[in-house]
């Protein structure tokens, strides 16, 4: 084997192993190394957490609402739940979407509390207030709805 032969075999072989990632002295890597994403270290530093605070998962639980002080409802479907009944402290992580409060009306009638209900009175009855027309000018509802001009809101 001649030195050119030589030469032309070592620039074939330094041609495959062009992608050096580190410095001198490393390992040739063609394909970078995934790293681990950040959704999971959380979720690492999450359980660690709950277990100082001393909450175990609790399963089993299909979804979760919170409701607020604006007639709107947190919607979690499917969430990880983490408990103590000793402190009562609980943990809710997953994904979750705002709605409407009458969105979610026939659902959670159930689940709702004291205040809710009056909250959501007060909704019906704002909402019942504005279809009633209140300008009959001395007029009875018989005489306003034998009309054919008269418009109601």
């Amino acid at each position: 084997m001649s030195e050119a032969d030589i030469l032309a075999a070592r620039q074939k072989l330094f041609g495959k192993f062009d992608a050096r990632i580190g410095g001198k002295g490393t390992q040739r890597r063609k394909v970078k190394a995934k790293t681990t994403t950040a959704s999971v270290t959380d979720d690492k530093k999450l359980s660690t957490s709950y277990k100082k605070m001393g909450l175990n998962q609790i399963v089993g639980i299909e979804e979760v609402n919170m409701f607020t002080d604006n007639n709107e409802v947190i919607h979690f479907k499917d969430p990880k739940v983490h408990g103590s009944l000793q402190s009562n402290t609980y943990a809710i992580s997953g994904s979750n979407e705002k709605k409407s409060l009458q969105e979610m009306l026939p659902k959670v009638i159930s689940q709702l509390g004291s205040e809710n209900l009056m909250s959501l009175r007060k909704v019906m009855e704002q909402a019942s207030a504005s279809d009633i027309p209140t300008d009959l000018d001395g007029a009875t509802f018989e005489d306003v709805s034998k009309q054919d001009d008269v418009e109601v809101d």
